[in-house]
């Protein structure tokens, strides 16, 4: 009863997935890929992902497809070839581009969720880390810290907002744990951080004021 209770007061509906498209060297990295998928079926969650069929990209997508919940993955044209090999289950939308691709899973996702990766998971990741920093949204962000994968980074985190370049308030949004169960109950209990979203959407339109009568000046000025 209290486990059917939980799953009904799920606030997510689509949960974004940042991985690899490689596998890892240990076999606890695969099994938390299949781990998160099962979590997110039992919250009746969709996964957003980007697109691959290999490695921990294709076992979390091939988890929650297996579990009857819609997959979505994103990916770029020129990535077709080299990432999407085999049988590619759910959905998928090929976009122009990388900028696209994290557009698109940002805008269909209500969180974000890390895995174990490499280049490419980092920098999805810090992406939207910086755009909650900035108020561009107010969206949970989870690192499932797999036999401590992400330690040095959380260690560089908290490095930096030593030294005082990450603010302390900044550094609670990203929340971490070990096993997709703990994480994606964190995530639930996350706070949204409207004030900051607020402040973001008053500079935004400071800037396109100032953009648009920039451009009244420079049109009404004549020049020699």
């Amino acid at each position: 009863m209290e486990r059917e209770k939980e799953i009904k007061e799920s606030k997510f509906k689509r949960v974004c997935v940042f991985c690899g498209s490689s596998p890892g060297k240990k076999s606890s990295y695969k099994d938390a890929a299949i781990e998160l998928g099962t979590e997110l079926v039992s919250r009746n969650i969709d996964l957003v992902y980007g697109g691959g069929s290999i490695g921990l990209m294709g076992l979390v997508s091939q988890a929650v497809y297996n579990g009857g919940r819609h997959v979505l993955g994103v990916i770029p044209k020129t990535l077709m070839p080299r990432e999407i090999t085999g049988e590619t289950v759910g959905e998928v939308k090929a976009v122009a581009d990388m900028h696209q691709r994290k557009a698109e899973m940002s805008r269909n996702s209500d969180a974000f969720i890390a895995l174990p990766g490499g280049y490419g998971t980092l920098e999805e990741l810090l992406e939207v880390i910086a755009w909650a920093q900035l108020g561009i949204h107010d969206k949970p962000v989870g690192l499932l810290n797999v036999d401590g994968y992400y330690n040095s980074l959380l260690s560089f985190i908290d490095k930096a907002v030593e030294e005082g370049f990450i603010s302390p308030s900044a550094r609670h949004i990203i929340v971490s744990a070990p096993t997709a169960r703990e994480l994606v109950q964190k995530l639930e209990q996350q706070r949204p951080r409207r004030k900051y979203l607020t402040n973001l959407i008053a500079d935004h339109l400071l800037v396109i004021a100032r953009c648009r009568s920039s451009r009244s000046s420079l049109s009404g000025a004549s020049f020699m």
